[in-house]
């Protein structure tokens, strides 16, 4: 049923939703790679769409920026409208020195310094992961088409900002990029019994200080894109 930040009826959403960040990424893989795409959301002007790719239903719709929002589209998917898997497709910044920008990840784990967690009652830290069956078809999913995918550990941080200048230590640690919402994913899907993967272009590095600017985020970043779209696809057989 519709929610306070979802206007989409009940089977408006296909079993398995790409999240980019950004309302208008959501639109460019609506209208670039969807059959028949519709739009069955757009409460706040987060745009959601369900067509078909390669004759699968599939869904994208965008999550905004932070954990807290994310937590909010991701929960009700899961919970209010039956989807099984939420693939986020989105941009990181490089802590790594082996990465360079458009290089695409996938986000193994996801450590952070959100309190998310804190709602769980846990007798300890939560080790936020990604299901490892979306995982294990995402990196068939790129091995098939030649691409080199990196997997490993993202920081999901609560602030772009960071007054500590602390997210580079994390490198030393093997963490491979910073972005600020997997680790919500990761936790509410845990929580509630469904998938979640994220994966990631590099559209900046903290590193060597390159950049793309906002237009290339939003339209570039097509090799992920596939990926996410073949591994939904995948999915749907199994």
């Amino acid at each position: 049923m519709p929610t306070p930040h979802n206007s989409a009826n009940p089977g408006d959403f296909a079993k398995t939703v790409l999240m980019p960040g950004d309302p208008l990424r959501a639109k460019f893989i609506a209208d670039t790679f969807l059959d028949n795409a519709r739009l069955v959301n757009n409460v706040r002007g987060i745009h959601g769409y369900t067509g078909t790719y390669k004759d699968v239903p599939v869904s994208v719709m965008a999550s905004g920026m932070g954990m807290p929002s994310i937590g909010i589209y991701s929960y009700e998917l899961f919970t209010q409208y039956g989807v099984d898997n939420i693939i986020r497709i989105g941009s990181a910044g490089a802590i790594s020195a082996s990465l360079k920008l458009r290089d695409v990840i996938a986000a193994q784990g996801a450590c952070t310094n959100s309190n998310f967690a804190h709602q769980y009652g846990l007798p300890g830290p939560f080790a936020p992961i990604a299901d490892y069956t979306l995982l294990e078809t995402a990196v068939a999913v790129a091995r098939e088409n030649g691409v080199d995918m990196p997997v490993g550990n993202v920081l999901s941080s609560d602030t772009f900002y960071d007054a500590s200048g602390s997210t580079m230590k994390w490198a030393a640690m093997g963490v491979l990029a910073v972005e600020m919402e997997a680790a919500a994913l990761y936790m509410n899907a845990a929580k509630l019994g469904k998938r979640g993967l994220a994966i990631f272009s590099i559209s900046d590095s903290l590193v060597t200080g390159e950049e793309l600017d906002a237009a290339q985020r939003q339209t570039s970043f097509t090799t992920m894109m596939k990926i996410a779209l073949e591994t939904a696809v995948k999915m749907a057989e199994k």
